[in-house]
């Protein structure tokens, strides 16, 4: 198993074919993570917000049986448009590279049990889950580089 657990660590940490989650956020400036421009639902915060949420909910779904996920879809998405202090997207960011660090761990101690079913759940399994944040992160991802050069910020 451990060079599947490689390529899903890489898939989770490396942008491979496109832009990381580290390198989409980086350097936002403060002023324009609450902009929405016309059309869209979404504001920079919101949607780095939500994948640290989603994620969050993936990684404690998977390591503790009585974890309640919040309820979809409200639960997953800011209300706020942007966020209260300065250094919260910094805070964001930097959890969201905790926890899947963590979620990495689980990945790694599973070894064999990668594809064993979650007593808990109804059928998802280790591997399910690291695809779903996989997937999940670059789509939201290519929506915050779409939205930031919609905003000017982006090269």
């Amino acid at each position: 198993m451990d060079p599947l657990i490689d390529q899903l660590e890489a898939a989770l940490e490396k942008g491979n074919a496109h832009a990381t989650f580290e390198e989409a956020v980086k350097d936002i400036p403060h002023k324009l993570l609450g902009d929405i421009p016309d059309g869209l639902p979404f504001s920079l915060w919101q949607l780095v917000e939500h994948i640290r949420i989603t994620q969050w909910d993936i990684l404690e779904f998977s390591r503790d049986p009585q974890h309640k996920s919040p309820l979809w879809p409200s639960g997953y998405w800011p209300k706020e448009k942007a966020p209260a202090h300065a250094g919260d997207l910094k805070k964001s960011v930097d959890q969201t590279i905790a926890d899947r660090k963590a979620f990495i761990q689980l990945l790694k101690k599973a070894g064999d049990n990668l594809h064993t079913p979650f007593e808990h759940g109804d059928g998802q399994t280790l591997f399910r889950e690291a695809l779903l944040i996989i997937d999940h992160t670059a789509y939201h991802t290519g929506e915050i580089i779409v939205l930031r050069r919609l905003l000017g910020d982006w090269e």
